[in-house]
């Protein structure tokens, strides 16, 4: 029995698309631009697909909500055609936490491989880096550290900077790496940890496989459009030029969950003005 979509929005099924043919690069080499789908999840699927498509972006970071682990079979087939109605294709999914049970993360890693992944955000367990090893050996697909910033109590995540993140990496698969997140590096400053998303884009060179743009205002404590905060866009996309990144740059905003489209609409705006600052 065909599964139809309100059927397949309704059980929440959800798995990645892959549409190759409008994959298109923006103007910075290699480049892409997406989204982070956490940025619309007050949505649906559908939804946050829509709004996509109205921003034109075209590719995707998908999270739990809009993207099950685990997604199989026909629901994997009908979020295909979904994506591809709005043209939006899948080349991430996260923040995934990784820890040091083998059968466990294979399991993961069969669910990415499947959906055709590119790229896991993660939250690794320390212990789990020789699992991962042999995951990314056999599959392909990279692991893309994410730093959360401040944690409370005055403390900062443990994958807070490049460098937590490459004295545990840099013995290991050359596919497990990073996803940096500027609005948290900056957040990290609320704790007396400053750190220049650019300068540690350029610490994790190659090991760069995904990139969270945010803007965030400390005093505040929220995210804001691009410029509002410290945010230097240009230098980002420099840094990210000069170490070859060739993966998406997704938009995450987490301001505003009820709509934050206007938001994000100004945030490629700038986006897209700092790209052509590069040719």
């Amino acid at each position: 029995m065909r599964l139809s979509r309100r059927g397949f929005l309704a059980a929440s099924a959800a798995a990645a698309c892959t549409v190759p043919a409008l994959a298109s690069r923006a103007a910075a080499p290699g480049f892409l631009l997406g989204c982070q789908t956490y940025t619309f999840r007050e949505f649906d699927l559908e939804g946050a697909l829509k709004r996509m498509k109205e921003l034109g972006i075209q590719h995707a970071e998908f999270y739990q909500k809009h993207l099950p682990l685990g997604a199989t079979g026909r629901q994997l087939e009908a979020f295909r055609k979904l994506c591809a109605e709005y043209g939006v294709s899948a080349r991430a999914w996260g923040v995934q936490r990784f820890s040091k049970d083998h059968a466990a993360n294979q399991k993961i890693f069969a669910f990415a491989k499947e959906a055709g992944l590119k790229v896991l955000t993660a939250d690794p367990d320390p212990d789990s880096f020789d699992s991962l090893d042999k995951c990314c050996e056999e599959t392909g697909i990279a692991i893309a550290i994410h730093p959360h910033g401040p944690v409370g109590g005055g403390k900062l995540h443990r994958w807070f900077d490049a460098d937590s993140i490459l004295a545990a990496v840099s013995s290991h698969h050359r596919l497990i790496g990073s996803c940096l997140d500027t609005g948290h590096l900056i957040r990290s400053a609320q704790v007396g940890k400053k750190l220049d998303p650019a300068d540690q884009i350029r610490k994790m060179g190659k090991r760069n496989f995904a990139v969270h743009l945010k803007d965030h205002d400390n005093a505040t404590k929220e995210d804001v459009i691009f410029g509002k905060g410290v945010l230097d866009v240009p230098g980002v996309l420099k840094a990210l030029v000069d170490v070859g990144f060739t993966e998406m740059v997704s938009i995450e905003y987490e301001a505003k969950p009820q709509d934050p489209t206007g938001d994000v609409r100004e945030c490629v705006a700038i986006y897209n003005k700092a790209v052509k600052q590069l040719s």
